[in-house]
């Protein structure tokens, strides 16, 4: 590995909105040059709750991959209070979904159907438990009465922690950490638990939304945190340790939702995120800790084999486009400094 190139194998996405219908087609592409697995998100609308509507989904997603791209799309249930346990693990050991997702009713884009309180679903997550399929967990509180930057540390108290202790053999991804608290609970936590980090929160902090006027292209949930927080981030992602992995979140909306007076939530990095991942690793001075955390450490804790091909990065600038039809990427315009080969 010359300081001028990078040879890793190739990455998975573990976290990532391909949404549907025309914008589907529009993103899917960006997705698949890079990643070989990605973990789809199910929060359509209606959402993705049972083994039929998961398989016309990834009918749907297979039918929009250009022609002779080798990519696996792997499919998530979406929890409600309605939920039933047979028909989480069916799917599961049908190899429809490779997990469930947690969804706090009313904390983040189509989060509607959620859950108000985990306690309602403690017979899904045993049964979760039982067989060995991952939790998937936006890890925020829903409450109108905390603050949104003092949210996902609320969680880990009132929510997390707790289920850990009345479910010690579940396995849980806590999606999209964005807060030093986050990181520390992850890292003392035990083998069951870990973590997605996605590509903005290890660049922009809570300042940048406000950047000579207010920036609703940098507007996510969860929200950026403070400086602290993201140096954070970016020294467990460059650590090396198996705890940590890649997960994009990357969320497309057109610039229309974005740009008007309830703008939507969600960061588009599809088109350059590993990039983006190799400057934070290189300004870190951990290009050799990469390979760990977008393509080793995620099958790791999913119990899959690692990708058997391989992607190379070269350093080399280039301009991120402005837009991409009708959504506007992150770092939009912006020069970086590696490239895909």
């Amino acid at each position: 590995m010359s300081s001028d190139a990078i040879t890793i194998r190739r990455p998975d996405d573990w976290h990532v909105h391909l949404r549907d219908g025309d914008m589907l087609k529009a993103v899917l592409p960006y997705t698949a040059r890079v990643f070989g697995r990605v973990v789809v998100m199910p929060n359509l609308s209606p959402p993705v709750t049972t083994v039929a509507s998961a398989l016309a989904y990834r009918e749907r997603i297979v039918a929009a991959l250009p022609t002779g791209v080798n990519f696996t799309p792997l499919m998530t249930a979406y929890l409600t209070e309605a939920t039933a346990p047979d028909e989480i693990a069916r799917g599961f050991a049908d190899k429809v979904w490779v997990a469930a997702k947690l969804y706090p009713a009313n904390a983040t884009t189509n989060s509607a159907h959620g859950v108000t309180d985990i306690r309602k679903i403690d017979a899904v997550l045993a049964r979760m438990a039982e067989i060995g399929m991952p939790l998937l967990v936006h890890g925020e509180v829903a409450d109108p009465a905390v603050d949104v930057f003092d949210r996902e540390a609320v969680f880990l108290e009132r929510v997390l922690a707790p289920l850990m202790a009345r479910q010690p053999a579940l396995r849980i991804v806590l999606e999209h950490v964005t807060t030093r608290a986050a990181v520390t609970f992850v890292e003392e936590a035990g083998p069951n638990l870990a973590a997605t980090i996605t590509a903005h929160h290890l660049v922009i902090n809570r300042n940048a939304l406000f950047q000579d006027g207010l920036r609703p292209h940098l507007y996510c949930l969860p929200v950026a945190k403070r400086e602290a927080d993201r140096l954070a981030l970016r020294r467990a992602a460059t650590s090396g340790g198996a705890k940590f992995f890649l997960g994009t979140d990357s969320a497309p909306h057109p610039v229309k939702d974005k740009e008007c007076d309830c703008g939507c939530a969600g960061i588009f990095s599809a088109p350059n995120a590993l990039e983006i991942y190799a400057r934070v690793f290189d300004e870190e001075n951990a290009l050799d800790k990469l390979e760990a955390f977008a393509s080793v450490n995620g099958p790791h804790f999913y119990r899959m084999p690692v990708n058997r091909e391989t992607i190379t990065l070269t350093r080399g600038e280039h301009a991120v486009a402005r837009d991409v039809g009708s959504v506007r990427p992150f770092l939009a315009g912006e020069t970086l400094n590696w490239r895909l080969a």
